[in-house]
């Protein structure tokens, strides 16, 4: 997903647009070219290009629906249910 263009949504309800640069297993997120959703209500973040978001004030992230492949997700969830059903 690296490259692709995100919305990140946060605690505050802040939401940031931008490519995905990096991400953590904290859920720490590095975006490029950045915009707001809302520029009248954040103006200050009209001049920032990049930025890290730290993973504990993120609500949701929006990957492309063209580039996600549900079935594969939804496979590999059922086989994590499947083994944790088996300990």
């Amino acid at each position: 997903m690296v490259g692709k263009d995100v919305v990140v949504e946060l605690k505050n309800d802040l939401s940031i647009c931008g490519t995905l640069h990096s991400v953590d297993q904290f859920l720490n997120i590095k975006l490029t070219e950045i915009s707001v959703t809302d520029p009248e209500k954040y103006p200050h973040m009209l001049s920032v290009k990049n930025c890290f978001i730290r993973g504990s004030v993120v609500r949701y992230v929006q990957l492309p629906a063209d580039e996600c492949d549900t079935q594969l997700l939804q496979d590999a969830a059922r086989k994590e249910s499947a083994q944790n059903k088996q300990r």
